[in-house]
This record gives C-alpha cells, structure tokens and sequence, in this order.
C-alpha cells in the first residue's frame, strides 16, 4: 500500500509523526518549567514558557505545511478526515501546554506548598500520556507497510490499552489534588483558588488530550 501511495506523492505518515514528537517536546518541558515555579526562579520559567511558545509555534508550522499539501485523491492510504482529526488532536496537546505556561506566568502563579508533594507527580503522569501517545504514533510507518494489518496492529493496540490506563490513572490523581485543594480553600483568596482548580483541569486535559490522540489512531486502524 505505501509504494504505490508513494507512486502519488509524498506520504502524509511521516509528517504526522514528526507532529506529535514536535506536541511531545513541547508538553515535556513543563516538567522543568514547574520545577522552576517552585523554585520561584522566574527568570527560568520564563525562558522555558518561551521555549514552549517556540515549540508549539514550530508543531504549527508543520501542521499547516501538512493540511496544504496533503493529497486530495484517492490515493491516500488511511482517510484524509482520519487524519486531519488526528492532527488536531495532537495539536491540541502542544496548545494545552502553551496556555499552562502563559497562564503560570502572567499570574505569577505559586502551587500551595502543602500540595507540592502530590503536584509533581500527577504532571508527570499526565506527561506519560503524552509520551506514551507520541510512542504510538511512531508507529504509523510501520503500520502503512504492514497496510494496516498483522502483528503490527496488535503491537499499537497494546500502546493504546497501556495509554489508556495512565490516562485513567491521571484522573485519579486529578481527583486526589483536587480534594487537598478544597482542603486548603480556606486559606486561598477566591480568585487564587478558582485558577489553582483550572490550572490542575488543564494539566489533566494534556493527559485526556493524549487519550484523544490514540482514540483517533484506533480509528486509523480499524478502518
């Protein structure tokens, strides 16, 4: 199936891929970034937050180059509306990740010491989902060579599954956070306490995000 879509044209596969490592990149670095927040080390947090703004700006451009010349006829090996949603789920996660950044920083957002111990694990595990996506959509190459089919398809399916349960377990830990925010209410203005909740919704959203993306590659492959 891929030599004779490559006969057509330029395979849209690759460029998917090299995507979702750009979304990944740009997700992964608020791992550091928040480190920096509890360090209170602005100065780093605010060149990672550029940093972030220059990945996602760089996952855009290669989304846009994609949705131009992506073929139209009919030798597209996998749907071109498959794809394109595909594509925008994982943009999804990169512009999460900018929004995080930009919202930290122009608040000048500090996290509750008494959540921190419970904060940093949860971003992490909501960063596996999106790791765990991009590892399987790597996988695509090799999906359109086997057309799809074979042991190949087993393999993703499994990385879906696997993606699937921290996605569930980040919900938890949403859930765990959530409660020790309500616990320390009291003690937050009004205003710090309603962005502290939507801050650690949207850090989950990287996670559900993810989940999106290999929902959309399930699709992919049961077509």
């Amino acid at each position: 199936m891929g030599s004779i879509f490559n006969m057509f044209g330029p395979s849209p596969i690759r460029p998917i891929e090299q995507h979702m490592r750009k979304v990944h990149q740009c997700a992964k670095q608020l791992y550091p970034f928040f480190e920096a927040i509890l360090k209170k080390d602005w100065t780093t947090a605010n060149r990672i937050k550029e940093k972030i703004i220059s990945l996602e700006k760089e996952a855009d451009l290669i989304k846009r180059d994609l949705r131009l010349h992506l073929p139209t006829g009919l030798f597209l090996p996998v749907s071109r509306t498959d794809l394109l949603e595909l594509l925008g789920a994982q943009d999804f996660i990169a512009n999460k990740a900018e929004d995080i950044a930009i919202l930290i920083v122009s608040r000048q957002m500090t996290i509750p010491e008494t959540i921190v111990p419970i904060f940093m694990p949860f971003l992490s595990r909501c960063l596996d989902a999106s790791k765990q996506a991009c590892k399987a959509i790597n996988e695509l190459d090799e999906l359109l060579e086997t057309g799809f089919r074979g042991s190949e398809v087993k393999i993703v399916e499994e990385m879906i599954l696997t993606l699937y349960e921290i996605e569930h377990d980040s919900d938890e830990r949403l859930a765990d956070i959530r409660h020790r925010i309500f616990e320390i209410e009291k003690d937050l203005s009004a205003i710090d306490a309603i962005f502290l909740y939507k801050l650690v919704q949207w850090i989950d959203d990287l996670a559900d995000g993810a989940q999106h993306v290999g929902s959309r590659l399930q699709i992919l492959i049961a077509r």
